[in-house]
C-alpha cells in the first residue's frame, strides 16, 4: 500500500504542470513494485524454469 511519504516524495519529483492521468499511472507502477518487492521478500515467487514452463503452455 502506498503510504503519504512516498505519496509526497513522487509529486516533488512532478514538474510544475502534470496531468492527473500521469500521476496516477505513476502511483499505479511504484504501488505494483511495491507489492512485487514484498512478494519477493515473503519468498512467493518462482523461478526461471518454473516461469518457462509457464510460458510454454501459453503457446500450446
Amino acid at each position: 500500500m502506498l503510504t503519504k511519504t512516498r505519496l509526497k516524495e513522487q509529486i516533488e519529483k512532478f514538474p510544475e504542470k502534470f496531468s492527473i492521468d500521469e500521476l496516477v499511472e505513476k502511483l499505479i507502477l511504484i504501488e505494483k513494485i511495491e507489492y512485487g518487492n514484498k512478494q519477493s521478500e515473503n519468498g512467493d515467487i518462482i523461478t526461471d524454469d518454473e516461469l518457462d514452463k509457464e510460458i510454454e503452455k501459453w503457446f500450446e
